[in-house]
């Protein structure tokens, strides 16, 4: 969820050195999404062990040594603020205690975005002094997009399906998957289903119900979150639910119908002017199945080419 403001970070100021610390814990930047943030951020400082022990407010500083034009906090834990704010800097941004400890504050009456990618724009917004237009690429390496491509070549149009989520209670019925798939066959369009390892048991009933489907993840010779994100650019539309899946696509993006029900939407849904939520509570419920497939079916027509 923080890759939209790694985006806008890097689109605000292209040419800043940009470090990523990980206070506490490792990050996944250094790790299994190192790939999906090179050229965004230039270093990152992973389990840097700052920011929860009220010692750390006293005796040499965090970081000692090294000094920051601009640091801006992601967190608002008042704590760990202060703690952070002792790290050399020319400017510092922080969303705690209303933005008291930062040297750089937003306007009177300023309102809190209810989305969790919202807040962290709003501290790019504040740092840049304005609006960013617009997000900085996800840069995707020759071979990675040439897996991509082999995996869905050129020239039928495709539509992501990633029907799975981190729990069964966010995902909308695989059968409405299934039958919004046929619909999309049925007018010469190539259904892509993205299969993690949690849904791999969906594989056999998806290609029974839907021959013309195509199953990349299954067929790639190595799953990444970059793989995703390249089949994600060769769809025309895709449909995921409140999912990794689904912020992968949005990264990519690609215009993408963004399913919630027991999850609140205002908070985790993905970030993307081409993203188009579609709420169980505005038919009638809270669960995933009381989405119609009809409500589905109406909003990918009217995201997809014609």
């Amino acid at each position: 969820m923080k890759l939209p403001f790694i985006r806008a970070l890097r689109a605000a100021f292209p040419a800043a050195r940009i470090t990523w610390m990980a206070g506490k814990g490792h990050s996944v930047y250094a790790g299994v999404l190192a790939p999906v943030v090179a050229g965004l951020v230039d270093e990152v400082i992973d389990d840097a062990q700052v920011g929860s022990r009220v010692v750390e407010l006293f005796g040499r500083p965090p970081l000692y040594g090294r000094r920051f034009d601009l640091i801006i906090d992601t967190q608002r834990r008042v704590l760990t603020s202060l703690i952070v704010r002792r790290i050399g800097h020319g400017n510092f941004i922080s969303a705690a205690a209303g933005f008291w400890l930062s040297t750089i504050r937003p306007s009177p009456g300023h309102r809190r975005p209810a989305a969790m990618v919202g807040q962290l724009l709003d501290l790019v917004r504040l740092a840049k002094g304005g609006a960013v237009a617009e997000a900085a690429a996800v840069s995707i390496d020759p071979a990675t997009q040439a897996a991509a491509a082999a995996l869905l070549p050129p020239g039928p149009v495709y539509v992501g399906f990633a029907p799975g989520a981190g729990g069964r209670h966010k995902c909308w019925p695989l059968d409405r998957f299934i039958a919004v798939a046929t619909a999309q066959a049925g007018h010469g369009r190539v259904p892509v289903f993205l299969l993690g390892p949690g849904e791999a048991e969906w594989a056999a009933p998806i290609a029974a119900a839907v021959p013309a489907a195509l199953l990349p993840l299954q067929a790639a010779e190595q799953v990444t979150p970059l793989l995703t994100i390249a089949l994600g650019r060769r769809m025309a539309a895709a449909i995921a639910n409140d999912s990794g899946a689904g912020h992968m696509l949005a990264a990519a993006d690609v215009p993408l119908l963004s399913l919630f029900g027991p999850t609140p939407a205002a908070k985790f849904a993905p970030a993307g002017l081409k993203t188009k939520v579609i709420r169980a509570q505005d038919h009638g419920g809270d669960s995933m199945d009381v989405i119609p497939v009809e409500a589905v079916e109406n909003a990918l027509t009217g995201v997809l080419p014609l």
